[in-house]
């Protein structure tokens, strides 16, 4: 039997599914996966932006493991953050 450092919960997802049109997939010349990560990081943004998810939320939805590599992907998409005292003890708890 696995100790409690052992343990390990299994989280569920939602699968979405998004049709675009094979003329303009084609267009935006990127592969089905690649497509797929900029759909996901695009609404990942823009939950985010408008304040249905937080900071730890988003780390999570997009698989970073860091909150540095966060950092780093706000900044890409030049997205100033509004840091509340509640994202910073999140923070400390991820």
């Amino acid at each position: 039997m696995p100790g409690p450092t052992q343990l390990r919960l299994k989280e569920t997802a939602v699968d979405l599914t998004l049709q675009i049109p094979d003329d303009l997939a084609s267009r935006l010349g990127a592969s089905m996966d690649e497509l797929s990560r900029r759909a996901l990081e695009g609404f990942a943004l823009e939950e985010y932006k408008s304040g249905n998810i937080r900071k730890s939320d988003l780390r999570r939805l997009l698989g970073l493991d860091t909150r540095y590599e966060l950092d780093g992907f706000l900044k890409a998409h030049n997205v100033l953050e509004n840091l509340t005292i509640e994202d910073l003890r999140q923070d400390l708890r991820d």
